[in-house]
């Protein structure tokens, strides 16, 4: 028996066709009318959607301006139970029912063989599962969903399947039914995003690339010229030498002749360098505006930027490790000197929403360290954990991101032992992950996403490795376990945002890793930011739960802006 509000309802959209079950009723037909038929019972009961993806199923309801409230996303609730990036439905049924996921069949062209008819295989035509026992390879397109009973059979097939995968998360714990739902609503999220964009001042972007770029070239020669130009103002400083600055072997000799000896031509490694000798600061600075025009100069901006000047790109709800959201197009790398070119629309502001000191929160919410939740209380965590190490601030600071990082040298090594006296829950949570990550064993996230350490920093095939490769894996699953609740949080209080936003009128535009951008009428920006700092505090406390000890207190830092360089930090 279903618990009240806890059906689901299975939805699927083949080509121009869809179905999905409620209540037992099926509707079946045309893409237009059962969808239309979707959005009003969206409308009046808000029913939670089981999907095979939110891409592959909701994106018309998005399109039509009609988003989910509430769904159950197969290829999410895959990535959390069993980690990794893929997860189609093939893969889904396979793993849920003990099927060995490399007999999956694979879909190929027809052929003259495929007119002898299988006895077998015809003996249940509409059943999407094939006579060995997987999905068809064909059962989620036009060609095989042609009937009102096989699109049926897949909405069947769909729900059995979010049936069991609630069931297989509960087992894993009440929270990752919780992270199943908040990572399905950020799956819609991903689609709004898509859809709306992010408002662009394109001829602020314009003058932008042009002051790192140069002028828009008229011609291939007009380009190479301004090339030219550019490549002479780090040239320059090295008279009578020539050098493709593209080329990291002749920027290195380059350095080398004006007495700057490196092993690389990273960023991290020069700029220490930045004050001994004029080319290296050259060489930065031009760095920074070769990227400009080489990513986001003009033809990012023809390409990427649509005639309503929003800036648009795929989105994804995890990126098949440790669970962050990620963007095409430029979205999660603009450059800081084109921020000023993301503005608000007239009538409209940004509210830009930073959540603050988020992984040493996170640590401590996840490892129910009592004295470390404690030093959340206060709006600067690392206060508190200073006062009781007994060393400045900016130790302390070093010292918890170094634990969580894995640096076990240089100025955090002996404020990290004193970290460890002092916190030893949420330091032995850490070194518990660095164990797992050398053991190459798995691991589960506050949510309960699996971390897949056999494959994680995994060598390609005849790579001779050490232990220092075992250590780096070591490091990565250490802060994995943290970003990965931290990615979780993030999902959780952004969902909510999105529960309550359209109501005032905004919208997410927005999602940069703990960062929120969300725009809003003028007039409804005070609301939004009050909004903005109630959800948080309401979804980490659902997202936290019940702890014996002190509550994990979670702060954003949220300003009301025009552009989005405006804001702090």
């Amino acid at each position: 028996m279903v618990a009240p509000g806890n059906e689901l309802v299975p939805l699927v959209v083949v080509g121009e066709r869809a179905a999905y079950l409620h209540s037992g009723m099926p509707r079946v037909g045309s893409a237009r009318d059962v969808l239309a038929d979707a959005a009003r019972l969206e409308a009046d009961e808000h029913p939670r959607w089981a999907v095979a993806s939110a891409a592959t199923s909701l994106r018309a309801l998005v399109d039509a301006g009609v988003g989910p409230a509430r769904s159950w996303d197969l290829a999410e609730g895959h990535r959390i139970l069993h980690g990794g990036w893929a997860a189609g439905p093939g893969l889904v049924h396979a793993v849920l029912r003990g099927l060995a996921p490399e007999g999956i069949p694979q879909a190929r062209e027809a052929d003259l063989f495929d007119l002898a008819v299988d006895p077998l295989a015809d003996e249940h035509p509409d059943d999407p599962i094939g006579p060995d026992g997987y999905l068809r390879a064909d059962a989620f397109t036009p060609a095989w969903a042609d009937r009102d009973a096989r699109l049926l059979a897949l909405a069947a097939f769909v729900g059995d399947l979010a049936g069991i995968q609630r069931e297989r998360l509960g087992a894993v714990g009440a929270r990752a039914v919780a992270t199943a739902y908040s990572e399905s609503a950020a799956a819609v999220l991903c689609l709004e995003l898509e859809r709306d964009g992010l408002p662009i001042d394109r001829p602020r972007a314009e003058a932008l690339v042009a002051a790192a770029a140069g002028a828009r070239p008229t011609s291939e020669a007009d380009a190479a010229r301004i090339r030219g130009e550019r490549d002479a103002l780090v040239l320059r400083h090295a008279p009578g030498r020539r050098a493709d600055l593209r080329n990291p072997a002749q920027v290195k000799d380059l350095l080398a002749a004006a007495g700057v000896e490196v092993a690389t031509t990273r960023k991290w490694v020069l700029e220490p360098y930045r004050a001994t000798h004029p080319i290296v600061a050259a060489l930065l600075e031009w760095r920074k505006d070769e990227r400009i025009a080489t990513t986001y100069g003009y033809r990012w901006l023809d390409e990427q930027v649509g005639p309503d000047d929003r800036l648009r790109g795929a989105w994804t709800a995890s990126d098949g490790a440790a669970g962050r959201m990620t963007a095409s197009a430029g979205l999660h790398n603009l450059p800081v000197p084109l921020r000023p070119a993301v503005a608000a629309e007239p009538g409209f502001v940004f509210v830009r929403a930073d959540l603050g000191q988020i992984e040493p929160r996170v640590l401590a919410a996840v490892s129910g360290d009592a004295a470390f939740a404690e030093a959340t209380l206060a709006d600067d965590l690392y206060a508190p954990v200073a006062a009781k190490l007994r060393v400045e601030r900016s130790v302390a600071k070093i010292a918890v991101l170094a634990a969580m990082y894995g640096q076990r040298s240089g100025a955090a090594g002996e404020a990290l032992r004193d970290l460890q006296r002092a916190y030893p829950v949420a330091m032995g949570l850490l070194d518990e992950a660095y164990a797992a990550g050398l053991a190459r064993r798995p691991l589960r996230t506050f949510g309960g996403r699996l971390i897949r350490l056999d494959s994680a920093l995994a060598p390609e095939a005849g790579q001779v490795v050490g232990e220092g490769w075992d250590a780096a894996r070591g490091r990565f699953a250490r802060n994995a376990i943290i970003q990965g609740a931290a990615a979780e949080l993030f999902k959780a209080w952004a969902a909510t945002v999105r529960h309550h936003l359209p109501s005032l009128g905004g919208q997410i535009v927005l999602c940069l890793h703990d960062e929120l951008l969300l725009h809003v009428p003028v007039e409804a920006s005070e609301a939004v930011a009050a909004l903005v700092h109630q959800t948080l505090t309401d979804s980490s406390r659902r997202w936290v739960g019940a702890s014996a000890g002190p509550p994990v207190r979670f702060v954003a830092d949220v300003s009301i802006i025009n552009r989005w360089d405006e804001a702090k930090g």
